[in-house]
């Protein structure tokens, strides 16, 4: 049995939805960032959770290895097919299948967008808060856990995602969960699938929890002498308890990128982005409250604005930051690597990381959801200088030792993937061994998404 002889019997069930064109392997084959290309050998885009378990029926009886595909926004190499095989794009399951108003719930197939539910949702009253920046599909989003802006008020996919239905390595169909607020039957499956980029099942279906729109929302920008005084006044301002709906960090290089590739305008230092929901009054009060703090931290130069137009550029200017720094060096590639730290180290993991960077030579501008402890650096690599990528491999190892010594983690939201195995031992000890074992258990052919996450040969 080989990857060639199941994709000969694939091709009888899916007849033209099993691709093989250059174009469509080497689209499923590339990487956000600095990966070498590794395409697979057949994408199949199955239409119903039935096909998706004949699929992985078919590869298992073949050996075959099976790598789901959302939109291929990851950036530590998670759907890259490196061991080839079939790639498993959700596409075509994108539909909501049903929206529970009353209960504040929906249930989605893998597929579909952020920005797509989100349009679904827009005349309910309802949304759907995590926002990982990229229109990422909500499959993918709960296969690694996603988090992103709004992650500091409404938390990450690990607390809004009450339930799922997945595709074992077997084929078996199964559901985690149920449309409940809480459980104590049984173990949470459903938290074992989520942030397991697609080694454990491949997710077909998603029930999300959801929230009401906010009555009023009040956004700002700010700037600070330094990086140390911002993260200070984030600081301050949690343990306040003071409720913000986002606080994001980007330092002086990204903010001259932000000018150059959005006309910002902003002052070349570091700046706070910020915003609040809530009532007309508890907005203003709260951001009345950030101002004070954030003067006494030396804050200037705030834009304030309550108009949904205004905010949508200050946010979409944030979530295009990686085009807007990769606008400043093109023809370059992109290593982002991010960690997460306990928010009194935030300061200190920043500018140690920052002096690293600078010592370098390399340019390698930093950004992050400073609300709970996460910051990224991108590090930009000539692809025709070996050196280079050498050079900013070292540097995100530096980063990752050193949130590991701060009692951090070496990813808060970009997963692990083939990028950040090696740290795995390090941050978890035996418990990685154990993850091993559940692989095995669930897996014992290793053909879901065989070389990411855990070691298992």
């Amino acid at each position: 049995m080989t990857i060639q002889s199941a994709i000969a019997e694939l091709s009888t069930v899916l007849g033209e939805r099993l691709a093989r064109s250059k174009s469509e392997l080497a689209l499923h084959g590339a990487s956000e960032t600095y990966f070498d290309d590794a395409p697979p050998d057949a994408v199949a885009y199955p239409e119903t959770t039935e096909e998706v378990s004949a699929i992985v029926r078919i590869c298992a009886a073949h050996d075959c290895p099976v790598i789901p595909w959302g939109v291929g926004t990851s950036l530590e190499g998670h759907a890259l097919a490196i061991r080839g095989g079939v790639t498993v794009d959700f596409q075509r399951m994108n539909r909501v299948l049903a929206v529970h108003a009353e209960d504040m719930d929906c249930i989605v197939q893998p597929g579909i967008t952020r920005r797509a539910l989100a349009e679904e949702l827009r005349t309910t009253g309802l949304f759907f808060p995590v926002d990982p920046g990229a229109d990422a599909t909500l499959g993918g989003m709960a296969a690694t856990r996603a988090s992103g802006t709004t992650a500091v008020r409404y938390g990450t996919m690990r607390d809004n995602v009450m339930g799922l239905e997945v595709v074992l390595a077997d084929g078996r169909i199964i559901r985690t969960g149920t449309r409940a607020r809480k459980s104590s039957a049984g173990y949470d499956m459903t938290a074992l699938f989520l942030g397991s980029e697609g080694t454990l099942g491949l997710i077909t279906e998603l029930t999300l929890k959801l929230h009401g729109q906010p009555e009023a929302t009040s956004a700002a920008v700010c700037a600070f002498e330094n990086v140390g005084n911002a993260v200070d006044t984030v600081i301050t301002t949690i343990q306040m308890g003071i409720p913000m709906a986002r606080i994001e960090l980007v330092d002086a290089d990204t903010a001259r990128a932000f000018n150059a590739y959005a006309d910002a305008g902003l002052p070349e230092r570091p700046h706070l982005m910020i915003e609040f929901h809530g009532s007309d009054t508890s907005v203003a009060e709260d951001a009345e409250r950030f101002g004070e703090v954030a003067v006494e931290f030396g804050a200037e130069g705030f834009q304030w604005s309550a108009k949904t137009e205004d905010r949508n550029r200050l946010w979409r200017m944030r979530h295009d930051g990686y085009y807007a720094l990769k606008s400043q060096r093109p023809g370059m590639r992109a290593m982002a690597t991010d960690i997460c730290v306990p928010i009194s180290k935030l300061a200190e993991a920043i500018e140690e990381t920052q002096a690293d960077i600078a010592e370098s030579g390399m340019y390698g501008p930093i950004l992050g959801h400073v609300g709970d402890g996460n910051f990224h650096a991108t590090i930009f690599i000539d692809p025709d200088d070996p050196a280079s990528l050498a050079t900013a491999k070292d540097l995100a190892h530096r980063m990752a030792q050193r949130a590991l010594a701060m009692g951090g983690t070496v990813t808060g939201e970009h997963g692990v993937g083939i990028g950040k195995m090696q740290y795995m031992s390090e941050e978890h000890g035996d418990a990685w061994g154990v993850m091993a074992q559940m692989k095995r258990t669930l897996d014992p052919q290793n053909i879901l998404n065989p070389g990411k996450m855990v070691d298992v040969n």
